[in-house]
């Protein structure tokens, strides 16, 4: 059966939900970035601003001299929950299959088997457009198509107003002609590979076979096949299935490039998301760091911890391994990340070598020692070595 995705676009939501709420902001550029701040940077912004050259993450001075006339609000996260919420409310009679972003006014939403019942897909998603623009005085921007790639890529074609329709079969021809930052999942470090081959257009990375995308990417080379096809057979979770996955930061109060200053740091993140993983019983089986630098700049960065674990030590292994691919730059860090996600139960097959599982048993009695004390006197009450400052 062929699947039926519709891809729901509320274009610069935190701007638009302000501007319901307001009405004189209508017809003059919108800046959402916390006033009063030192460091503050853009949060969002309407569609005329962005047309100035402002981007999201760049610092707020820089943005006003780029749009000195923009009217500048400070960010209202909760507001803009609350609108989600009732988008996902009007959207809830038409599939039970519904996956939110994180208040920035997207949906994806699975109808596929549905026609019987609501009729055409189409229809399904002129209506549900209809009726979220008038309940909540937003203008969305749908899509519809097979898969979430496909749909994700051809809301972004029509932003920030309209619709598209791919129809199934149609994707790789959809994507040929498409420039490669439009399609979700390359990254700027993939294109920066492609371009090295003046290689900038889906259609001319589709050329290349599957030795030669080996050659370039690596491990990633099916991924990036994948994507070049339109190929995602990635689900719509259900709209109370959250993606399960631990996040922890830290923000500088200098920012830094100090390479022990943040490893100590990143020690930090890593023994608070092992602790949490402990408590829960389950084990990471992929790390992500992201670095947010002085001038907006973001690096997001990411590895497969395999097999899974919840082992401190480990943890920070793969912890410095994506730090080392995700700083490439000397510009002084305002603030890290670290995730933990595609949880799962820890793996029960044991270490070949009996050197390896000796060490492994003594890390983890270590951990659990360091467990049972913190939970006792407090998180701060015992520390390792590499936490004491040189």
């Amino acid at each position: 059966m062929d699947r039926s995705i519709i891809h729901i676009n509320v274009a610069d939501f935190a701007v638009a939900v302000e501007r319901v709420l307001d009405r004189r902001l209508g017809g003059r550029p919108v800046i959402i970035a916390p006033q009063g701040a030192a460091r503050a940077v853009v949060y969002d912004m309407s569609e005329d601003a962005f047309q100035t050259g402002i981007r999201k993450h760049m610092p707020l001075g820089r943005a006003l001299r780029r749009c000195r006339d923009a009217r500048v609000l400070p960010p209202r996260p909760e507001r803009y929950r609350q609108a989600m919420a009732r988008m996902l409310k009007t959207a809830l009679p038409c599939s039970p299959l519904i996956e939110p972003g994180d208040a920035d006014g997207h949906l994806f939403i699975d109808i596929s088997g549905t026609s019987r019942l609501l009729g055409p897909p189409v229809d399904v998603a002129w209506r549900l457009g209809r009726h979220i623009q008038k309940d909540m005085d937003l203008a969305p921007i749908w899509s519809l198509a097979a898969n979430k790639l496909i749909a994700k890529t051809a809301s972004r074609l029509v932003k920030p107003l309209g619709e598209y329709i791919v129809e199934p079969g149609d994707e790789a021809a959809f994507l040929a002609p498409l420039p490669l930052f439009l399609i979700p999942g390359i990254e700027a470090d993939d294109r920066t590979r492609l371009s090295d081959f003046n290689i900038h257009r889906v259609f001319e990375a589709g050329r290349l076979t599957a030795d030669q995308l080996q050659t370039i990417f690596g491990r990633r080379a099916a991924f990036i096949h994948d994507r070049l096809q339109g190929v995602d057979p990635s689900p719509v979770r259900p709209v109370d299935r959250p993606i399960p996955k631990i996040v922890e930061s830290v923000e500088f109060g200098d920012d830094t490039n100090h390479r022990p200053q943040l490893e100590r740091c990143l020690y930090r993140l890593v023994e608070r998301i092992g602790r949490q993983l402990r408590q829960q019983s389950l084990a990471a089986r992929r790390m992500g760091l992201i670095m947010e630098h002085t001038d907006g700049v973001r690096r997001i960065r990411q590895t497969a911890a395999r097999p899974a674990t919840a082992n401190d030590f480990t943890l920070f292994t793969h912890a410095l391994r994506v730090l080392d691919l995700a700083w490439t730059r000397r510009v002084r860090l305002r603030r890290m990340t670290l995730i933990c996600d595609r949880l799962t139960y820890p793996p029960a097959q044991r270490l070949l070598f009996a050197s390896e599982r000796r060490r492994l048993e003594k890390q983890e009695q270590l951990i659990a020692a360091m467990d049972r004390i913190r939970r006792r006197f407090g998180s701060q009450a015992v520390n390792v070595g590499r936490m004491v400052a040189a």
